[in-house]
């Protein structure tokens, strides 16, 4: 059944605002997706009816937080198919969650000598905390080529395994720049079969389709709730619980600890084990609401009408002159995003000007520096899509381009 769009539209209150005179069209979406008004007022309800600390009182008010808190953790398990709710791990990002692995695991585990296998899709946060374990212990990175399209050349990472010392595979589930999505399944099995860990980066992909850990067959895989129509200030590692209970705690302080004494400490159990200090109490509350609203759609039908944004998005460009797509030209090939260049116009101009016309798109490297060194570049434009944006909107985004081109012309 096809989505009723603008019935989604008015639950989301930003969508109806207009800007210097012209409506909102939001196409930023890979960078923060919209809340929904279900998400709104859960976090109102809870500041307003039952905001406490979790887990540290025995009042009325932390019960009622103590209990949302706990079913929000439920729900995550639910929406990834994770095995048991204390692996999942509540942090403040995506970043964070990689962060926790790299400095957790990545420490304890990795030394001189051993490798990390990562793509040259990566975004920031799935490189930075492996570049500084390589100047902390000595690791190695190995980096997994593309071809022209923007996909990963896989026979680079048959070759890296083949080498004996790659201890984790790294990678993203969706580029932010390309589109692409690299085949994750054959990925993992490539690196188990070699006795290597592996990593997914879910940030790009979480809002688009399904996810279940335990069809990927992961061991780590990270998300944030801001892309999935949830608050910002919460993200999601999720671990298989054998290699979270040996991992050291991350961050230490309040709610991590079983005992303290002067000179040790015992940690707690799973998942506080990692939750140190006042946890994103509301922000985990809003994501369980993201997901729960979420959920009255089929993915199917959210990867339909996002196929055909896209593959509207791709036949409008094409008629803009010198306008270059970066990765694939076809809708089946991509996901989320389309990122382009303008002959004439550089990419901070040609969003800025949009920007003033309501029209919201990204330009820059999108915090994929080797990515765009490979592809050439230092800069480009993205428009990115979510299940409430409109076939109308990408005709006014096309036009509004060509309007733009035309101008720099004269």
């Amino acid at each position: 059944m096809a989505l009723d769009v603008n019935a989604i539209r008015q639950e989301f209150p930003i969508l109806s605002q207009r800007i210097d005179g012209h409506p909102l069209i939001y196409l930023d979406n890979a960078a923060t997706a919209q809340k929904p008004r279900a998400v709104l007022e859960a976090l109102r309800r809870f500041y307003e009816e039952s905001n406490a600390n979790v887990h540290r009182g025995m009042h009325v008010l932390a019960e009622r937080a103590t209990v949302a808190f706990e079913s929000a953790r439920a729900a995550v398990q639910q929406f990834i198919g994770a095995q048991r709710p204390e692996e999942i791990i509540f942090t403040k990002s995506c970043t964070e969650a990689i962060n926790l692995v790299a400095k957790s695991w990545g420490r304890a585990e990795l030394g001189r000598g051993d490798a990390v296998v990562l793509s040259v899709l990566e975004h920031h946060s799935n490189v930075v905390p492996w570049l500084q374990l390589k100047e902390e212990k000595g690791i190695e990175l190995r980096w997994i080529d593309i071809d022209d399209r923007g996909n990963v050349k896989l026979v680079e990472l048959d070759q890296f395994l083949a080498q004996g010392n790659v201890k984790l595979v790294a990678i993203t589930t969706q580029s932010n720049v390309l589109g692409v999505r690299p085949p994750l399944r054959e990925i993992i099995t490539k690196a188990h079969a070699a006795n290597a860990f592996v990593l997914v980066d879910a940030a790009q992909s979480i809002a688009h389709h399904a996810t279940n850990v335990q069809d990927l067959d992961c061991d780590f895989l990270a998300f944030s709730g801001h892309k999935l129509y949830g608050p910002t200030g919460i993200g999601i590692l999720h671990g298989k619980r054998a290699l979270l209970e040996v991992m050291p705690a991350f961050l230490g302080g309040g709610m991590m600890i079983q005992e303290v004494h002067t000179d040790h400490f015992t940690p707690a159990e799973l998942p506080q084990k990692f939750e140190g200090g006042t946890q994103p109490i509301a922000q985990a509350i809003g994501l369980h609401a993201a997901i729960d609203w979420l959920g009255r759609f089929q993915w199917e039908d959210i990867e339909a009408h996002e196929h055909s944004l896209l593959a509207l998005a791709l036949e409008e460009l094409a008629t803009v002159p010198g306008l270059t797509i970066l990765g694939p030209r076809r809708a089946d090939e991509i996901s989320g995003c389309i990122s382009f260049l303008v002959e004439g116009i550089h990419s901070h101009d040609l969003t800025e000007v949009l920007g003033r016309e309501g029209i919201c798109l990204r330009a820059g490297h999108h915090c994929t520096q080797p990515l765009h060194r490979r592809l050439g570049l230092t800069a480009s434009s993205r428009l990115s899509v979510a299940l409430y944006n409109t076939h109308e909107e990408v005709r006014a985004m096309a036009q509004a381009i060509r309007d733009l081109e035309q101008h720099f012309k004269l």
